[in-house]
């Protein structure tokens, strides 16, 4: 087994631990402590201490890895290759009981993403993508849409405090005005995950943190979808937009999404 497929192994075994001990939490929020950073923008001692976990087991088994993640600094590592963590993507949904939050864990070299785990512990759905290798759910291959038009199908709608507003409702009337159907989860990389496995054809973000996106956009292209070409570390460094869908409607979805942000 090489080094990157002993990283992937590492990377599905932390973040299904990482679930059952976010689930406890889930399961007793009266006790929950939370916290706002922002306007809609949550985040509870899960968080902080699921991100705790993952960090402890990648520098007791990874040493020499940098670490980055949401809630905590990062870590500066040695050996080129970084960890990139969102402990719970979805808190807002976690805090509220809606059972719509995931654990997500990506890993990059070189400046591109070479290993994307995201972890739904309510569906008991793990989603795996390494590059060049293809992506999986629960072991078993799978593949974006495929002969799917924009109006016969779902398009996910991101949306953080980080942009302005009037960016994102023409998004939302342009796919309603070419018949399709739009999402939103509350969960960017659930989301993306559902794109990889052929639930959704595309999802639109206008700014992501690279945390939320990572792993999600490794495991589109690596179902057969299409990524625009972004470099990990400056998505680490500054966030960036995500436009990902199906070789049948990205096309479509670039063109929607720069017309409303101006691009």
């Amino acid at each position: 087994m090489n080094r990157l497929s002993e990283r992937r192994d590492f990377a599905i075994a932390v973040c299904e631990e990482a679930g059952v001990i976010a689930e406890k939490y889930f399961l007793d929020r009266s006790n929950l402590v939370i916290d706002q950073k922002g306007a809609q923008d949550w985040v509870s001692e899960a968080d902080k201490n699921v991100e705790t976990f993952i960090r402890q087991k990648i520098m007791a088994a990874w040493p020499q890895d940098g670490i980055f993640g949401e809630e905590h600094g990062a870590a500066t590592g040695e050996s080129g290759f970084d960890w990139v963590i969102d402990p719970i993507d979805g808190t807002t949904n976690f805090v509220n009981g809606i059972p719509v939050w995931t654990i997500v864990l990506a890993g990059v070299t070189e400046g591109r993403t070479a290993v994307g785990v995201i972890r739904d512990p309510n569906m008991d759905e793990t989603f795996v993508a390494t590059r060049g290798e293809g992506a999986t759910l629960n072991g078993l291959p799978i593949r974006v849409a495929s002969g799917v038009a924009l109006q016969d199908g779902t398009v996910s709608v991101g949306y953080s405090n980080r942009i302005e507003t009037r960016h994102v409702v023409p998004v939302v009337a342009e796919l309603i005005e070419r018949g399709s159907m739009f999402h939103r989860n509350a969960s960017g990389a659930l989301s993306l995950a559902y794109v990889a496995a052929g639930r959704l054809l595309g999802y639109v973000e206008e700014h992501m943190n690279a945390w939320d996106c990572l792993a999600g956009q490794l495991l589109v292209a690596e179902a057969g979808g299409v990524v625009e070409d972004q470099d990990a570390d400056a998505m680490i460094r500054d966030g960036g937009r995500v436009i990902v869908g199906t070789p049948d409607v990205f096309e479509s979805l670039l063109e929607i999404a720069e017309s409303a942000w101006g691009a």
